[in-house]
């Protein structure tokens, strides 16, 4: 009798501890396995909630949109590259250089370049882009240069309107379209005209491409004015080519 109770209670105590057994066999597992048994089994409890072919879908998209993205861009570095080479080409005394620094208080007043005296860039020199003059440079160092914009309050550039023949200052109005002022009082410049550097002017080689006129107002004084926008793109470019400034002969 005593031996079928003591029996019956070696029982009770066995089913009692089982459980605490089993929850220190998976604690151990847990950890000898670095938690991958849970890992495991979350991903198949979260199974039936995996994305879908929708969403598969919508991730080829996006992928497929970035491939077209970058081709685009490449593609259009490719032929800003290679309008580039063709100007220097055309003039061989150009020097091209990156634009590697922008203010962001002065976005149309001035830009850093990579490229200073060590590449025999000074001060006056005049800086293009594609399609047109940007402004010239107003200070260098070994190994950078910067530019004062066409846009800069302070650029003061002679200009004329080949159309009629009749010449103005390019002023800086701290904004993407600078002011034409015309020297003559009687004016016939309208909205499309072309405006080019001054064959008269000391400043910068003549007839370089500068903009078109956008907008007229007659009623400036003391003379009419003209808002130009500027045919190269100050906003978006980051190459640019650099030419020589006319250096007096040195007289010994």
């Amino acid at each position: 009798m005593q031996a079928g109770r003591g029996f019956r209670l070696s029982a009770f105590r066995v089913l009692m501890a089982w459980p605490w057994a089993v929850l220190a066999l998976l604690l151990l597992a847990v950890r000898l396995g670095k938690g991958a048994f849970v890992l495991d089994a979350y991903a198949l409890l979260s199974r039936p909630f995996w994305p879908g072919s929708a969403q598969s879908e919508w991730l080829r998209s996006a992928q497929r949109f970035d491939q077209q993205t970058r081709l685009g861009q490449l593609d259009a570095d490719n032929q800003r590259l290679r309008g580039l080479l063709a100007l220097q080409n055309q003039q061989p005394g150009l020097v091209a250089a990156p634009v590697i620094s922008r203010q962001e208080g002065g976005w149309w007043q001035q830009v850093l370049l990579g490229k200073g005296s060590l590449q025999g860039l000074v001060v006056g020199d005049a800086v293009v882009g594609p399609g047109g003059l940007l402004g010239r440079i107003a200070s260098v160092t070994p190994s950078t240069a910067q530019v004062q914009l066409l846009t800069d309050p302070g650029s003061r550039v002679g200009v004329w309107v080949a159309r009629t023949g009749q010449h103005g200052l390019l002023v800086g109005a701290g904004s993407p379209r600078p002011l034409l002022r015309l020297l003559d009082k009687d004016t016939t410049v309208r909205p499309g005209d072309v405006v080019t550097t001054s064959p008269a002017s000391t400043l910068v080689p003549a007839n370089l491409s500068v903009g078109v006129v956008q907008a007229m107002d007659e009623q400036a004084m003391p003379a009419p004015e003209a808002v130009v926008q500027l045919s190269a793109p100050i906003a978006a470019v980051d190459w640019v080519q650099v030419i020589p400034a006319v250096r007096s002969p040195v007289v010994p």
